[in-house]
């Protein structure tokens, strides 16, 4: 998803956040967001990333640091006066009012002329196709149909930012599929710019232009999906984003980009250097389950290692493979549903390898 252009909107700097004046909650955020963006603030809970939205929102103050939009610092504008718009994840729809009263709320708050507030109201509700929906209320509409018209409430205002913390946690999964599109959808058709808080992986890869991954508080890494998930910065993120082999080796030696080490067995190995020192004894080599091969290694696959089956179990379009290497990791193999699917018993010894180029390696976690 490209942005409108390659101005910094919104930017963080040095913000921290306490709510005791001991414990950080918020440590030294950092980060600059492009105005059209979609950047999603991803980590597991408890990590500091709906503190950093609801700070940005005005809900929450900030202990040091300037956020700013288009240059201005706004930590001490009032919430109201930020011209932010907000989608939460139970709609905060009233429940009294009409659709086409929800929508309208935010413009007569900005005493905007009846006739302009009309003309919008219908605007919203062909832009949501819910065009003929105006006359009933929240509680006459699907979840799928109320986020809708959260969504429309939060944009009519023509804001210059809109805030999502977790809008589609309370969906099921085909709803949250079709969300995740009619979002993506009003996005590229509007061109707003977009802070979204989520903890669902698959949901940031889909529908973010950035993504912060955090931890503890700290932004881990901030970078485009494919290169969270191609390219880790370090094994928490490796862990964090999809799904993750975490091999841990010894005589770590690092030269350039590349790292060689060995197994407890003594099998050599080799990958590309993640964000180990010179100066690491231990590590922990990171390989996705999609790019290990179950046979010898061959052309680019350097990496070979013995395995033991443990298990196998049928995904659908394919088969996830469970095997243990000889000094108890656990590793997942994942391989395409054909009829070269290979067949196992339970402690059947096994060839694994994989390219270096696909391997990285990383400080202990």
């Amino acid at each position: 998803m490209a942005c409108s252009n390659s101005s910094t909107f919104l930017k963080f700097t040095g913000v921290k956040k306490t709510y005791d004046q001991r414990t950080l909650v918020v440590k030294d955020f950092n980060l600059d967001v492009n105005e059209g963006e979609f950047v999603t603030l991803l980590g597991p809970s408890g990590s500091g990333k709906t503190t950093v939205l609801m700070m940005l929102a005005g809900f929450e103050g900030v202990t040091s640091g300037s956020i700013t939009i288009n240059g201005r610092p706004i930590t001490r504008t009032a919430p109201y006066k930020r011209n932010i718009g907000m989608v939460f994840q139970n709609y905060a729809l009233f429940p009294h009012m009409t659709v086409a009263e929800n929508l309208a709320y935010p413009l007569r708050v900005r005493k905007m002329p009846k006739a302009e507030i009309n003309t919008r109201v219908s605007e919203y509700l062909d832009l949501i196709e819910l065009s003929s929906f105006g006359n009933r209320h929240p509680g006459q509409l699907s979840g799928g149909q109320r986020q809708r018209v959260a969504l429309a409430r939060a944009l009519i205002f023509e804001p210059t930012l809109v805030l999502m913390d977790e809008p589609l946690g309370a969906l099921d999964k085909k709803l949250r599929e079709q969300m995740q599109f009619e979002i993506t959808r009003l996005h590229q058709r509007l061109g707003f710019t977009v802070i979204y808080v989520t903890h669902d992986q698959t949901e940031a890869l889909t529908m973010s232009s950035r993504i912060a991954v955090f931890d503890q508080g700290i932004v881990q890494q901030y970078a485009s999906p494919s290169v969270l998930y191609e390219q880790p910065a370090n094994a928490f993120v490796a862990s964090f984003i999809g799904e993750n082999n975490l091999i841990p080796v010894k005589n770590v030696i690092t030269s350039g980009g590349e790292a060689k080490a060995t197994l407890p067995n003594g099998t050599a190995l080799i990958a590309r250097n993640g964000d180990c020192s010179e100066h690491e004894t231990d590590g922990i080599f990171s390989i996705r389950p999609e790019k290990l091969v179950i046979g010898a290694a061959q052309g680019n696959n350097v990496n070979q290692v013995d395995a033991s089956f443990v298990a196998r179990h049928y995904v659908g379009d394919f088969i996830r493979y469970y095997f243990d290497l000889a000094d108890g990791t656990k590793v997942v193999v994942k391989a395409l549903n054909d009829i070269n699917a290979p067949r196992f018993s339970v402690g059947d010894q096994a060839i694994l390898s994989w390219s270096a180029q696909d391997c990285f390696a990383f400080k202990p976690a």
